[in-house]
């Protein structure tokens, strides 16, 4: 079987969304995916490894795995409904080749409307936390 590309994850996400019809619901499992974070080291809870622009402590960090050349991304912030953004992120991007992750901006944020429910703070750090990961693919494609 063929891997999940971008594109098949962000339908995927889309699909999840749509099984929910009140907005409550929605944050509620982009929280869910928070909890499920895998846990980040306190070591790299750094001012280098800051994403700025956000409204929440949010760290970041990438390295390529040299045997597959594929971007791995590790992240965390101190507020529950990032890190459900930041899983998101994940799913999308995490174990991806870097050229594929700058190819590829995400698109799916603005169809499952958390563009227009998420408030302006959060809205500026959802796009923030899209900027470092697109760059951080940029330095290593």
């Amino acid at each position: 079987m063929a891997e999940a590309t971008i594109q098949d994850e962000e339908r995927a996400i889309e699909e999840e969304f749509a099984l929910f019809d009140e907005w409550r619901d929605k944050i509620d499992y982009v929280m869910d995916l928070g909890r499920n974070l895998k846990p980040f080291p306190a070591a790299s809870r750094t001012e280098a490894n800051k994403v700025h622009g956000c409204q929440s402590q949010v760290w970041m960090v990438a390295h390529v795995d040299p045997r597959t050349g594929r971007l791995h991304l590790d992240a965390d912030s101190d507020a529950i409904l990032v890190k459900g953004l930041i899983g998101l992120l994940m799913r999308l991007y995490d174990d991806r080749p870097p050229a594929e992750i700058v190819a590829t901006p995400p698109t799916v944020f603005d169809r499952v409307g958390l563009g227009r429910h998420l408030t302006p703070g959060r809205a500026n750090g959802l796009h923030a936390m899209i900027r470092r990961v697109r760059e951080l693919a940029a330095a290593q494609a």
